[in-house]
This record gives C-alpha cells, sequence and structure tokens, in this order.
C-alpha cells in the first residue's frame, strides 16, 4: 500500500528521463469493472528510490517507487482483494465446491463441459468439483490408463472473459456408478501454478458461503461447499436415489472419437 516496483526497458523513455534526474512520476492503475463497459483507471505519485538489473537482462531493470500520498481507495479495496485471495488460497486450500448451475453462475465459470490436456492430448470432460488446491472432472476413459499422468485443465471464466490453464497431476481415480465407460479423476495443481484470476473467483464464492468442518473435525471428510449449501454427503445420499443425470451422460459420450480410442487401449 506504500509502494511499487515497476519492469521498465533501458531503451524505453522512463528510464532516461530518471536518468536524467526526473524522480517524481505518477504510476497509472488501471482495473476492469465488470459493472462497467470502461475500466477504473486513475494516477498515483510517487518517487523513485531506487534502479536495479531485472533479473540479469541487460535490456530490463527493476525501478522502486515509494507513493507520495495515501494510496486511492479504490486501489486499496484491489489490493485487499489480492491479498485476501492469497490468504485463502491457503487456509482454505481443501474446501471443495461442488459444481451445481448455483455455483457456476456465483463463481463465474461459462460452463461446467470444458477440456483436460493429459499429456498434451486434448480429452473432453465435465467438471464436477473446485478448490484452490485442486479439481474433480469425469470423462470417458480406463483408470488404469490415466492414473499419475500430467494434466492441463482449461476454465472458461466470466468478469472478465478469459481462459486459464491450470497444470497439474491425476493424484487418484474414482469409479462412475453404473458407468463403466465413465471415469472420474482427482486432480492435485502443481504449486505455485495456479493463475491468480481463478484464485479471485473461487474466492469470491467462498466468501459467500459458511466455512466448512476442518481436517481433524469429526465432519471434516463428509463436508464440502456447494452452491446450495449442501454438503457433499446429502448431495451422495441423492445422487444414490436416482440415476445419473443424462446431460451428463450425453456430454461424456460426445468425446471425440481419439478419447474413445484411448480407452479401449
Amino acid at each position: 500500500m506504500t509502494g511499487a516496483k515497476v519492469i521498465a526497458g533501458v531503451k524505453s523513455g522512463v528510464y532516461e528521463k530518471i536518468q536524467q534526474g526526473n524522480t517524481s512520476v505518477n504510476l497509472r492503475f488501471s482495473f476492469a469493472d465488470p459493472e462497467k463497459n470502461e475500466p477504473i483507471s486513475f494516477f498515483v505519485s510517487a518517487k523513485v528510490t531506487g534502479i536495479n538489473q531485472y533479473s540479469g537482462s541487460p535490456d530490463l531493470v527493476l525501478i522502486n517507487l515509494v507513493y507520495t500520498q495515501r494510496a486511492p481507495d479504490d486501489l486499496i479495496e484491489k489490493l485487499g482483494q489480492l491479498l485476501e485471495a492469497n490468504i485463502n488460497s491457503t487456509k482454505r486450500r481443501e474446501d471443495r465446491i461442488l459444481i451445481t448451475p448455483d455455483a457456476i453462475r456465483k463463481i463465474g465459470i461459462v460452463q461446467k463441459e470444458t477440456v483436460i490436456f493429459i499429456q498434451g492430448i486434448p480429452r473432453r470432460c465435465i467438471l464436477r468439483d473446485l478448490s484452490f488446491s485442486g479439481a474433480k472432472v469425469i470423462m470417458v476413459g480406463i483408470a488404469q490408463f490415466l492414473k499419475e499422468k500430467d494434466v492441463v485443465l482449461r476454465i472458461d471464466l466470466e468478469d472478465p472473459r478469459t481462459a486459464v490453464g491450470i497444470k497439474g497431476r491425476i493424484v487418484r481415480t474414482e469409479d462412475v456408478e453404473n458407468r463403466k465407460d465413465l471415469v472420474a479423476l482427482a486432480i492435485q495443481y502443481l504449486e505455485g501454478q495456479v493463475p491468480m484470476v481463478y484464485k479471485m473467483h473461487i474466492n469470491n464464492f467462498l466468501s459467500q458461503q459458511r466455512a466448512p468442518a476442518r481436517a481433524g473435525s469429526p465432519a471434516a471428510d463428509k463436508t464440502r461447499v456447494d452452491g446450495e449449501g449442501k454438503s457433499a454427503a446429502d448431495t451422495a445420499r441423492n445422487d444414490e436415489d436416482k440415476p445419473a443425470p443424462a446431460g451428463q451422460d450425453q456430454q461424456a459420450e460426445e468425446a471425440p472419437d481419439a478419447a474413445e480410442s484411448d480407452s479401449q487401449q
């Protein structure tokens, strides 16, 4: 909240001005505003306190700035949201969100049908649940051919509209009841590979929900957050009493021929 660091090119005009002794600068910020067509933009007055070579590159420098005025409320709010998302990504990393129509809307996911790249090969899948640290998806395939594979999970997000690819690894496979051609994949994201925009969407949803039981409590393994406020145990019981939704079966059966051929190997 008191300063910033900026990367600039040695041949840029700003670096030349600083070298000439001009240490007073105005730093421009711009943030997307989902409720408006135009971004939120403003300037903050600052002073240059130091310049260092950036990552050993002869063409780039890292400029250290200290604000000479109080940061605007918009900036404080945005930075606060970023800090909260980073803190909760550790504190609530295992809180899972069951993907329901309500959760899709509140998280800001375009749709639950997406693509997972398994060792570089795209496969169609359906999102089952999400968390800061991982995800569960359902797809056509055979478990023994998918365990311990490296993956990239694509998730399309709204506000702003963007597609993120999150690197991870399949750590567990599960059977899908009454569907021998389908498999559920538990994915663990790689540390440091989760995009900030994804963290923000997950944090915005969890901040609106009652925190589930923590690890070590009697209900810790039975509860997870979902869009309706139900526990995973309740959802599982409901699923056992009725056949799998036709939509999910149809989506899975529409997987590309490449996916089906892989599952028959």
